[in-house]
């Protein structure tokens, strides 16, 4: 007999039928004995487990009464007398306590906990998790024993995850552990790994935002901080110091067949930097270069390069860097560099996947690679090699014999289960194929339909027949265009129609979308086949072609790219407006599956069909903005401006303008479209587009303010430049306004950049009043924001931000946590800017603590990365005056001044005054060290009119304010001071070029 309690209580006989064990009383009873089988019950536990503490008059009549019932019922379900025994103590189910499922789970979890194997502990709390069919005990008997059950199942899932993390298998614990931490919020082991799966896959913001929701909500609800490993997994997740490597390799469909090559490619990606697994289509490259990262023990990142032009953007995104983050302005950074700095520091086994048609930009990125980041291996597939110094070539040919025979096997038995194969016919197919995988695959899903007799028949015709015709072909090249060939004319009329259009996508597709584009009657029907004829590989939804077979398919010429580009056009269009609400991550992660054939289809309409080219770009640049992959835009743009000409067409003028500012150069000027336009503009973001973008700008700005329609999104966007525009005009209440107005809509229509963007720049107001724990609050909802939107540049940025409001807190433990935390988070992420201003923060904590050489030592590491001249000067301003300071504190007057100054000059270019009040200040402790109180307590007074307000916590400006207050007197220091306090900020803008050289004397 077998007894199951992890679920519905049930009992099964030695036939394995089920036993019908009547109602709840008799289950409960039978589950309370159950859970102690094989040992004696008393009548009072279970009496108590059956009725609680408040049983019934005659609890124990009744019990006798229903353990009589029970006998007979397992009885009838063919147990043995006897097996619920009566004894003077109580009662005994007697069978062995293996017999019963939670025992069994008992034992396989502390066997499980035994094993120092990580894959074999994986296997063991699965087989343990697998007993369990709901929760323990049905909810029948004893609260207090199915609470312990539930425990250790929730414990036995945590073990078992623990096992596949060591593993490395981040990704596909993401989505099991959100389901878990679902069930248990405030279980804090779940929450640690849920971070550390994430942080694994490469989406640490998102691992960032998961612990300030846990944070937030253990404080509300328990009033508890995290428990020490939760807070080790976070400075983990900051410090980008994963607990095991992410590996971002595609799980294979079927399973792998030993072949001599795998030995060599092993040997060779441990012994050289480049390597490059060269063979024809078919050969099974992939393949062994998927095996060989399953093997390799330290990180390892796969990038598809088939559906791709845009080389160093395919690494990115598959390597889940931006080239920027989503909430900050200015131009794209060139993808390249930013692939140097995230690599610089970061040991990696890159493969590149099918770089034959992009060989020549695929080898240029390699050099610059592997010459700047001295720990990053690559393994490349090609038909041909990259052609570089030092690289290793590992030629991949046929299958042997043996091998060849296998693989077929192996796909008959898959596709026939049971198949009886003639070893000889086997053998016979082999040959004629040359061995070579993917035809083998081939000929075997053929088996659905015809005996392998039938096969090798019609391929000994096939290939003596190719043996006659193309000599100056390779072989094997014959051969797989033969099998192709031979496939597709096995297909019906119909599959071939559906096969030729299908090749029109170019990273698969789902099904709704085959309907609508390739228009072949049962669409649904005619996939299935081709499945089935391993002509389409299906998998999450999606179908696909191999490249092989969809490069075949293509050469047919009944695809239909015009139908294909409509589609996409309507897809990205619909798309577009939901980009700006609370469907943002939806509707993102669906225009990400689709990346390839919105490419595909913007390529293809830039040279056919150019409007349609100008409709589907301007529905994309939002998408590529919140992606971070701005520099994506420009080739389209040069490519859809070429076509177009120097003219917009009527009635897309302002699509017209998204691609002059995205294209990389044009003497089409935009001010006179941006006249032309009337109305509210339909792509609301392009006034942000062009106030950052490079372009020299006229009057297009206040013209493009003013189509700014009156749609909820447009409006909340219309008021981040509103405070922005106040704030830099030293107008902080104004300002602030603006932005909670801003956040107000933003947070009406759910949309996450919105609400990080203004939720920034409304803590940074807190802080300057001292509001420290306003400003924490909203600075830890910016950062989970923005890792919801899994941007880890403006994660780190967002950190830092919060260390400079914790230092002016006089919180610095806080602090140099937060800065060095954004340094690793920036240095992995490949933001120079971020890391400068990480550096920066370091260098003003050094200063801080009197450590003036390790001050000036941040300081200088920091100044060249924060080159930009878009995004820079915000930052150069803040090292240039910590700078200052450090120089001043050392003596060395004259060079604070001349910082102090470069600091001023910055902000004046950028029309920065809260950054010119920083520079006046720090210009003010020098006059203070050479003794001029007055000239000194006037540009405090002139900083604080600038700025709008005075810093709360601001050390440097409140030792100054002392020391000259000491000196002059209080009320000759509030007299100057107010003088340069009411100065108007346009009067000081006029007459800083003048200080400028006074203060210098």
């Amino acid at each position: 007999m077998q007894f199951a309690i992890l679920g519905p209580v049930e009992a099964h006989g030695p036939d394995g039928t089920p036993v019908a064990l009547g109602g709840p009383q008799l289950r409960g009873l039978l589950a309370l004995l159950a859970l102690d089988a094989g040992r004696v019950v008393s009548a009072e536990r279970l009496i108590d487990g059956l009725h609680g503490e408040n049983p019934p008059e005659g609890a124990a009549e009744a019990l006798q009464s229903q353990v009589s019932r029970l006998r007979r019922r397992l009885r009838d379900g063919g147990a043995p007398d006897g097996l619920v025994e009566f004894t003077p103590a109580g009662y005994r189910l007697a069978v062995d306590p293996q017999d019963v499922d939670v025992h069994r789970f008992e034992a396989l979890t502390a066997r499980a906990r035994d094993t120092a194997d990580p894959a074999a502990k994986l296997e063991l709390f699965g087989d343990a998790l697998a007993l369990w069919r709901g929760p323990a005990l049905d909810g029948l008997a004893d609260p207090p024993r199915a609470a312990r059950l539930a425990e250790l199942r929730v414990a036995a899932a945590e073990d078992r995850i623990e096992a596949g993390l060591a593993l490395g298998h981040h990704e596909r614990l993401v989505a099991p552990l959100r389901e878990l931490t679902g069930e248990h919020p405030l279980r804090e082991r779940l929450v640690a790994q849920l971070m550390r799966a994430l942080h694994g896959s490469g989406r640490s913001a998102e691992a960032l935002a998961v612990f300030a929701e846990i944070r937030e909500r253990l404080a509300d609800e328990l009033g508890a901080d995290p428990s020490p490993d939760l807070a080790d997994a976070h400075v983990a997740v900051l410090r980008a110091a994963a607990p095991a490597p992410a590996r971002r390799v595609p799980v294979p469909i079927g399973g792998f067949v030993a072949r001599a090559e795998l030995d060599r490619l092993t040997t060779a990606t441990r012994d050289a930097r480049l390597v490059t697994l060269t063979g024809p289509g078919g050969a099974g490259k992939t393949r062994l270069a998927v095996e060989a990262a399953s093997r390799e023990p330290g990180e390892v990142c796969f990038v598809e390069l088939a559906t791709t032009t845009e080389v160093p953007q395919a690494v990115l995104a598959a390597l889940g860097l931006r080239e920027q983050g989503v909430l900050s302005p200015g131009a794209a950074a060139d993808p390249a560099d930013r692939l140097v700095a995230g690599l610089a520091d970061r040991p990696l086994l890159l493969i590149l996947d099918n770089c034959e048609h992009v060989v020549a930009d695929a080898a240029r990125l390699v050099r610059r690679l592997l010459g700047a980041c001295p720990g990053l291996r690559v393994l490349a597939t090609s038909r041909e090699a990259l052609g570089l110094t030092g690289e290793t070539l590992v030629p991949v040919g046929a299958l042997s014999a043996d091998a060849a025979q296998r693989l077929f096997t192996d796909r008959a038995a898959a596709v026939v289960p049971g198949v009886d194969l003639d070893p000889a016919t086997v053998s016979r197919i082999c040959v004629a194929l040359d061995g070579l995988p993917l035809a083998i695959e081939l000929a075997a899903a053929r088996l659905r339909s015809m005996a392998a007799e039938d096969v090798a028949a019609r391929l000994d015709d096939r290939f003596r027949l190719l043996s006659r015709g193309e000599r100056t072909a390779e072989p094997r090249h014959r051969t797989l265009r033969g099998v192709v060939e031979w496939s597709w004319d096995l297909l019906d009329p119909d599959e071939q129609l559906l096969a030729g259009r299908f090749a029109v996508f170019a990273g698969g597709a789902r099904l709704d979308a085959v309907e609508r584009v390739c228009a072949a009657g049962d669409t649904d029907g005619l996939l299935t086949g081709l499945v089935e004829k391993s002509l389409v590989e299906y998998a999450g939804g999606r179908y696909r072609m191999l490249e092989t077979i969809r490069a075949f398919c293509a050469e047919q010429g009944t695809a239909d790219p015009a139908a294909h580009a409509k589609y996409f056009l309507d897809v990205a269009r619909a798309a577009e407006p939901k980009l700006r609400g609370a469907d943002q991550l939806t509707v993102l992660a669906q225009l990400t599956a689709e990346h390839a054939d919105l490419h595909a289809a913007l390529r293809w309409s830039a040279a056919e069909a150019p409007e349609t080219a100008l409709r589907l770009f301007a529905a994309l640049t939002w998408y590529w903005w919140l992606r971070g992959l701005r520099s994506e835009a420009r080739p389209f743009a040069d490519a859809v401006l070429a076509a177009v000409g120097p003219e917009p067409p009527p009635g897309l003028e302002e699509e017209y303008v998204v691609c002059l500012i995205h294209a990389s150069a044009t003497d089409v000027g935009i001010e006179p479209i941006m006249q032309a336009l009337d109305g509210p503009l339909r792509h609301p973001y392009l006034f942000l587009l062009w106030a950052f973008s490079p372009r020299t700008k006229a009057k297009e700005g206040e013209r493009l303010a003013a189509l700014i329609g009156q749609d909820t999104w447009s409006r909340a966007f219309a008021r981040i430049g509103d405070g922005l525009g106040a704030q830099y005009r030293g107008r902080l209440d104004d300002a602030e306004a603006h932005f909670s107005a801003s956040l107000q809509g933003f947070r009406e229509l759910g949309d996450r950049w919105g609400e990080a963007t203004t939720l920034e720049k409304l803590a940074e107001f807190a802080d300057w009043r001292g509001d420290h724990a306003r400003f924490r609050e909203l600075m830890d909802e910016s950062v989970r924001l923005a890792g919801e939107l899994g941007a880890a540049e403006d994660a780190a940025d967002l950190l830092c931000r919060r260390a400079d409001g914790a230092l002016r807190a006089d919180d610095t433990e806080g602090a140099q946590a937060d800065y060095e935390a954004a340094a690793e988070l920036a240095r992995a992420a490949g933001t120079t800017l971020t890391l400068a201003r990480a550096r920066g923060g370091l260098g003003e904590l050094a200063r801080h603590a009197g450590d003036l050489a390790a001050a000036r030592r941040w300081y200088t590491s920091a100044v060249g990365l924060a080159a930009d001249p878009v995004t820079g000067g915000e930052t150069r301003i803040g090292l240039y005056t910590g700078f200052g300071w450090t120089a001043a504190a050392e003596g060395d007057l004259d060079e604070a001044t001349e910082l102090h100054q470069e600091a001023l000059a910055t902000a004046l270019e950028h029309a920065n005054l809260p950054g010119a009040a920083r520079a006046v200040e720090g210009l003010a402790g020098v006059l203070a060290a050479r003794a001029e109180d007055e000239r000194a307590a006037f540009l405090l007074g002139v900083a604080v009119g600038l700025r709008g307000t005075d810093v709360t916590g601001d050390t440097d400006v409140a030792a100054v304010t002392s020391t000259v207050r000491a000196r002059i007197g209080g009320d000759a220091y509030v007299k100057a001071f107010e003088q340069g306090r009411e100065m108007p900020p346009d009067q000081a803008l006029q007459d800083f070029g003048q200080w400028r050289s006074a203060l210098g004397s």
